[in-house]
């Protein structure tokens, strides 16, 4: 389906393809086709080549670079750190869809860091700015800023919330286990 100015269309519906337009507002690009994202009215920019979507209701929340997110760590692996992004910082409205945020070693703050566990743990409840989209549900992220990093850390131990006891280090309150992190200025604990 080629879509022309005007068509109604509904999430996932094909609009045409990159060799064509650029993916704008509401769109996205799946392996060189570009779809909706929402239900709404197709425009087409034929001056700058580019496809949209205008929203038939209310607009969900839609990810993009500059963002300041909230989600937890899924996995720690290597140089990179796997995070579900719950949704937008101060946004009342939810993301449409489940979006996996990847932070890199280089992300995740200033300075020299050797060993991503040093700053992330599994379950952990971050707040990371967004650097990058790609596609439709993943994003790069970034903690390298002193008011994002670990909200609430989660002891590897026994899975409770640890209470902040320094810079960089938090305790556990039901085991006492001591873990070093890379925690947020808004740290919660």
């Amino acid at each position: 389906m080629k879509a022309k100015n005007g068509d109604f269309v509904l999430p996932g519906d094909p609009l045409g393809v990159t060799e064509e337009f650029l993916p704008s507002e509401w769109t996205y690009d799946d392996h060189g086709e570009i779809r909706s994202l929402v239900a709404g009215t197709v425009t087409i920019d034929q001056k700058n080549k580019k496809i949209a979507i205008i929203p038939k209701t209310k607009s969900p929340a839609i990810l993009k670079k500059g963002d300041v997110v909230l989600g937890q760590i899924r996995e720690v692996r290597g140089q990179r750190a796997l995070v579900d992004v719950d949704g937008i910082k101060d946004s009342k409205r939810s993301l449409p869809i489940t979006f996996l945020g990847a932070i890199h070693i280089s992300q995740a703050r200033k300075g020299y860091v050797d060993k991503l566990t040093d700053d992330f743990h599994i379950g952990d409840i971050i707040q990371a700015r967004v650097t990058k989209v790609m596609g439709v549900d993943n994003a790069d992220l970034t903690t390298a800023e002193s008011e994002l990093g670990v909200l609430k850390a989660m002891c590897t131990n026994c899975r409770h919330f640890m209470k902040q006891i320094g810079k960089k280090e938090v305790k556990c309150p039901n085991c006492g286990r001591k873990e070093t992190r890379n925690i947020s200025s808004n740290y919660e604990g």
